[in-house]
This record gives C-alpha cells, structure tokens and sequence, in this order.
C-alpha cells in the first residue's frame, strides 16, 4: 500500500490533469462562452433600444469640421463607423456608451478616417449601432438590430445633406457594420436623387460584401473615375476556408429593406492597390503603405509601412499576403479581435485614391461649365 508521500504525489498529480483538462476544455470553448456571455437573451421584438440621437446637437456627432484649416477643403467626407460595442445588454449601443465611443475616437477614427482628413471635411454620426454579437450569428433579432441601427444612419445623412453639406460633392466612407448601413444609404439616399448622385465622388466600403451584380452606383473601374462605389472584404492569402465563410454569412439589402443572405450573388471586389475593381494582381512594389495610427492625436500623419502586402481579388473577396510588421498584426481579446483591426492596411493607397478621384471629379465638373 503506498505511503502517505506517494497519495500526496498522486493526489497533487490528479488534481493537476483534472486543471489541465478543464483548461484546455474552456480553452477550445472560449469563443462560444464569450459569444454566449454577449447574447441580450430578450427577442428584439420586445426589446426597448436606448434613447434616439438628436443629429440637430453636435453631442449626436463623433466627428464634426471644427478645424478652420479642414473646413476649406473641397468636399465633405460622411463616415459610418464600425462595430465598436460589444453588447450583453442590448442588442444596439446607446450613443453615450464610453467605451464604445472610446474605442472609436482611439482606434477607428485615427486608422479609417485618417486617409480622407485632407481630402474632405469629416462628419460621423454616432449612431445605436448593432453590436458585436449581432455580427456573430445569423439569427432574425440580429438582423433586426442591424435594420434599425439604419434608421438612425439614415436620419444622420439627412440632417447632414439639409443641414451642412449645402451642394458640395461628398464622400461616402463605411466601415465593416457601417459599410453594409452605408450602401443602404447609396441604395435609398443617393442613387434616387437627382440632386445628390452627381455630387458623389466616391463610395468606399472599406471590409463590406456589397453584391455585383446590381450595386446602386457604378463600381469604379479607374482611378481617374468619380462617383462610382469601391467595396472589398478581405482574408489573408491561403484562408479559402474564410473567404468561403465570408461570402456564406454576407448579407445584403433587398428590395423590401430586409438583409438577406447575399449567394448564389457574385460580390464585388475592388484592389486598393491597384484603384479598380478587377482580378489582375497587384504586387507588394506598388503597395503605397499601411498604418497603425491607434492612439494616435486626431489628425496626426501616421508613418507609412509601404510595400507590405500583395493583393489579388479571388471570387470576389481580396486575398492579401500577411503583412511583414509585427504593427499589422491583430492584438487583443477574443472579442477585439472579432472587430476591425487597429491599424489600416491600404491608408496610403485611399489617401490617394480619394485625391485622384476628387481630382476627376472637378476636372469634370469644369469641362461641364465651359
């Protein structure tokens, strides 16, 4: 019979594979406990969303043009932020959540704004955004969360387009949540009106599925073209499993205003790199250069990393080489990873991107007049 030495030896070494496989256990089911933690638990139906934002108050407002510099520049920039709520309560982000608005003004607004600051002034409606769970799953009260989130996008444009744009050319700028809000903006707000579509410059949907074979402006085809719509969702080379998940879980608007599911629809795909939607790749030598501005001071230039990555459209998602700086890298929780990553893979490449295309749209605007 084993000594009281041995009983302990054993007993200590049970005891610590029983900790070894209750952690690899939570470990493999990480992402569905957290997933789980995020639900609302209360059907959206009966759900009652926080107060609505008044967009006539600059508190209802991320980004307004304060700067007397910016509020000369030629065009305006309407920007529809992404997922920066990660939920639990509710299904949509009351607008004065400090976190969320945190994480904007710290990382989205720096990373995705960044590249348009110089090329038009900025206006980003702070908005009930759908959370980070509603992204998660494909259930009926996510998409519910979604569409409502476009009510108050919706109401921003307006108040944006009677308030402050008075006839200037605009962009429109959406991210990831915001980029799926913001082509419902192109389907509703501009592509209807007379007045508006002739002064869109350009629409970026930056990691948005937008469908190709019925979008409500033209896709951009050349970087010396204006008013045309540049959409791509991205996966790193190699990852066909994602790019497959990706285009299985896209969903796009119909025409009842309801999100559906976008296959057996092909997805468009523009190249950042090359300023054009096509296949032809696009080697990592004509990368203009990434940016990881988080943290950054609002308007700061950010140091370029040029020459990063090489990209090619593949069955409409754009496959992209995994950048060489450890700065390009995603950090984080499990659910900061699920959200748009800290740094932006193409600033440079928009940055002159939009200066070509606003440069076309006044060449064109001129040869009108004469």
């Amino acid at each position: 019979m084993p000594g009281p030495a041995a009983r302990a030896r054993w007993l200590v070494a049970a005891l610590l594979g029983l900790v070894l496989l209750v952690g690899a256990g939570v470990g493999y089911y990480w992402g569905d406990l957290v997933r789980t933690g995020l639900d609302p638990k209360v059907p959206f139906q009966t759900y009652e969303p926080p107060p609505a934002p008044d967009y006539s108050k600059p508190d209802a407002w991320a980004l307004l043009p304060r700067d007397h510099v910016r509020a000369n520049l030629p065009a305006d920039i309407f920007f529809v932020g992404p997922t920066t709520y990660d939920g639990g309560r509710d299904w949509n982000a009351p607008i004065d959540d400090a976190k969320s608005n945190a994480q904007f003004r710290e990382v989205m607004a720096p990373n995705y704004v960044g590249p348009f600051v110089n090329v038009g002034r900025t206006y980003a409606p702070r908005y009930r955004q759908a959370s980070l769970y509603s992204l998660l799953t494909l259930r009926e009260d996510a998409r519910e969360a979604r569409r409502f989130a476009y009510g108050d996008v919706q109401e921003a444009f307006r108040t944006y387009v009677q308030r402050y744009n008075r006839g200037r050319p605009f962009f429109i700028v959406g991210v990831e949540q915001g980029g799926t809000l913001a082509l419902r903006l192109l389907e509703q707000e501009v592509a209807r009106d007379p007045t508006l579509r002739p002064r869109l410059v350009a629409a970026y949907l930056i990691d948005t599925v937008a469908p190709a074979d019925h979008p409500p402006v033209q896709p951009c085809v050349r970087r010396d073209e204006a008013g045309c719509l540049a959409a791509w969702s991205r996966v790193y080379e190699g990852e066909f499993d994602a790019a497959k998940r990706k285009l299985d879980r896209a969903l796009v608007w119909n025409a009842r205003g309801d999100l559906e599911n976008l296959q057996p629809r092909p997805a468009l795909c523009f190249n950042p790199v090359l300023g054009a939607v096509t296949d032809a790749p696009a080697p990592a030598r004509l990368h203009m250069g990434a940016a990881n501005a988080t943290g950054l001071e609002w308007g700061a230039r950010p140091a370029f990393l040029a020459r990063q990555v090489a990209v090619q459209c593949k069955g409409g998602v754009l496959h992209v080489t995994r950048p060489k700086s450890s700065a390009l890298r995603k950090t984080g929780s499990w659910v900061d990873r699920r959200k748009v990553p800290g740094f932006n893979l193409f600033y440079a490449d928009l940055e002159a991107d939009a200066k070509a295309r606003l440069a076309a749209y006044v060449a064109g605007t001129a040869a009108r007049a004469r």
